[in-house]
């Protein structure tokens, strides 16, 4: 993995509306979300009585299910280009995974993109990033991205897109950086062995999460005192609509809502 450079980030975003960075995971980190991505992948599969159903495969929130989800938040290697772009307050919108089942797909498989509203080009208000936790190949249903489909106004068609888009063959603990609004699609495993990833949507810190993260970890309740401040900062924590008087009036350091907003 080379250095970052943020002017090179910030222009491969604007120009072509993602950007790969090989080998951000260091190997061991890798390993471990490997192991406990199939863990839950089992516990989900438990918790809808089979895999029987629209989602198999995709984690709903992947923190619930290891401390090796955690580390990844407070990896900066990771989490500077994401900050690059939505500002070190951005918090996490969504924490789910993508993984191929063998000879199959999952609900990613089509044409689309992770936002439908407008938003201007110099002030995001989502930004994504799909961790490949297994090389990405051709076989195993690497995911096409169509470059500075960002920019357009309407959906592309399914002939325009898959005659100008690229297939995200990188190798596993590489980050696939993408604007919301960039179309792309995942695709066939031919393979017999699953392919995994994990993706992690990030908004801003005044925004509405898909779930309600702080009070899902809280309930399980998933230990949280070893993390470091980034990490619940970024899961929210410091990002909670007070829910009580003596929350909104309590001191700043122990505020629900103590962060400021970029």
């Amino acid at each position: 993995m080379t250095d970052f450079d943020k002017a090179h980030f910030l222009s491969e975003i604007n120009l072509n509306g993602f950007c790969v960075r090989e080998r951000v995971i260091p190997a061991p980190l890798l390993l471990r979300l490997k192991r406990d991505l199939e863990a839950a992948i089992e516990k989900e599969a438990a918790y809808h009585a089979g895999t029987d159903y629209q989602d198999y495969g995709m984690v709903l929130l992947c923190p619930l299910y290891g401390d090796s989800f955690l580390e990844l938040l407070a990896l900066d290697a990771f989490i500077k280009p994401v900050e690059a772009v939505m500002g070190e307050h951005c918090i996490v919108y969504s924490y789910t995974s993508s993984s191929m089942p063998p000879e199959g797909s999952n609900y990613s498989a089509r044409i689309h993109n992770d936002c439908a509203i407008h938003m201007p080009s110099d002030y995001l208000t989502r930004f994504g990033a799909l961790i490949t936790l297994d090389d990405f190949t051709e076989q195993n249903g690497a995911t096409w991205v169509l470059p500075g489909s960002h920019h357009l106004e309407e959906a592309p068609s399914e002939q325009a897109f898959y005659e100008q888009a690229v297939r995200l063959k990188v190798p596993a603990g590489s980050v696939w950086y993408a604007h919301p609004k960039v179309w792309h699609s995942g695709s066939l495993n031919r393979t017999q062995l699953w392919r995994h990833a994990v993706t992690i949507g990030f908004c801003r810190a005044y925004m509405k999460q898909r779930l309600d993260i702080p009070r899902v970890l809280q309930a399980q309740p998933v230990e949280l005192t070893h993390c470091q401040p980034r990490v619940l900062q970024k899961l929210g924590f410091h990002a909670q609509v007070p829910a009580s008087y003596n929350e909104y009036y309590a001191p700043p350091e122990h505020r629900s809502f103590r962060q400021l907003a970029d």
